[in-house]
């Protein structure tokens, strides 16, 4: 089991939102739904450099294939994918968003349950 999400404040109005629009999966929903109810919400000065934000170089290992990625997590309107940016709502922003560097997290997507350690996180300069 993971630990509790640590969340901005407005990180946590955007995945609520995406809930209530219903832009996720069933399986999805409930994983986002159960975080949520436990996150601790943070100011964005108080969030522990070592979480999951947006505007942060991610760097994860894709368990089941032992690659490992490195993009920018970035909002919704920022997102670019071929210059590696995804957004913080994608399916790896939304499975690793408010976890910490070391965990390990899975992630339902449309056709597999991906597995991803995070292996660092660091702000966008």
């Amino acid at each position: 089991m993971s630990t509790k999400l640590i969340l901005t404040t407005g990180i946590y109005d955007l995945i609520k939102d995406h809930l209530r629009r219903k832009k996720v999966t069933k399986s999805q929903e409930v994983i986002l739904t159960e975080g949520l109810r436990n996150a601790k919400q943070v100011l964005r000065r108080d969030l522990p450099k070592d979480i999951v934000s947006v505007n942060n170089i991610l760097r994860v290992k894709d368990v089941s294939t032992n690659d490992e990625i490195e993009v920018k997590l970035v909002a919704p309107d920022k997102a670019k994918f071929k210059k590696d940016k995804y957004s913080i709502l994608s399916n790896l922003g939304l499975a690793t968003v408010g976890k910490a560097v070391g965990e390990t997290v899975e992630w339902p997507t449309a056709t597999e349950i991906k597995t991803y350690q995070i292996l660092a996180t660091l702000p966008i300069d």
